[in-house]
């Protein structure tokens, strides 16, 4: 369950302006290297100072069952990036009593409206992205990059949020985090094909360890 949000909210990082940050939403249930592979490659490949993993206290697309509670899987994230100082594991989303990506990112750019902010996800989830709530709008509050995983490729290429965004491509995708939205970018790099299902059911575990 969310937390009424109070009036102090605690960010993960500095949020002085200039900074370019990128926002990494989700469950974490567990957070696994392909976590860790999206928020590297926008690190390196956009410019960013910092990724922000947003623990979500429920994602509302997925279901309650089996949702290890948001204590254990910011503790989880936290050992993950333990030696990442570049990535920060928050709970902003409890305090600001959000539950949606658009009410997150209305809310956060409105307490800390001094930095540059990218919405990151993996190519995986853009499959989707249509479902979420007030996704055009969200697209037109921040800049959005997609990041290719195995399995979903194509989601770049097929799936309706890409055909809308695609006219909104970055040239200069360093570029991207101060470039006024809409603005697109997709970045294709050494893929990672873990994934939090398959470790919940422990398929794959060889392929899913932690980067040190």
């Amino acid at each position: 369950m969310t937390r009424p949000a109070s009036n102090w909210i605690r960010p993960p990082g500095p949020v002085a302006a200039g900074l370019r940050i990128g926002l990494l939403g989700g469950s974490f249930n567990p957070p696994h290297e392909g976590h860790l592979h999206v928020s590297d490659v926008a690190l390196k490949r956009l410019g960013l100072d910092f990724v922000w993993w947003l623990v979500s206290p429920q994602n509302p697309l997925k279901p309650v069952h089996g949702m290890a509670s948001l204590e254990e899987r910011l503790e989880q994230a936290r050992r993950l990036t333990r030696r990442m100082p570049r990535i920060r594991v928050t709970d902003i989303e409890a305090q600001l009593g959000t539950r949606y990506t658009i009410d997150t990112v209305v809310k956060l750019t409105q307490r800390f409206p001094a930095p540059h902010y990218v919405w990151l996800m993996g190519s995986d989830n853009l499959m989707t992205f249509h479902h979420w709530r007030s996704w055009q709008e969200l697209a037109r509050r921040i800049p959005i990059a997609v990041v290719i995983r195995p399995g979903s490729t194509l989601a770049t290429l097929t799936s309706k949020a890409a055909h809308r965004l695609v006219a909104f491509t970055t040239p200069d995708e360093r570029s991207l985090a101060t470039t006024p939205p809409p603005a697109f970018a997709i970045l294709d790099a050494r893929r990672s094909a873990a994934s939090a299902t398959a470790i919940r059911a422990g398929v794959g575990r060889n392929d899913c360890r932690v980067l040190e």
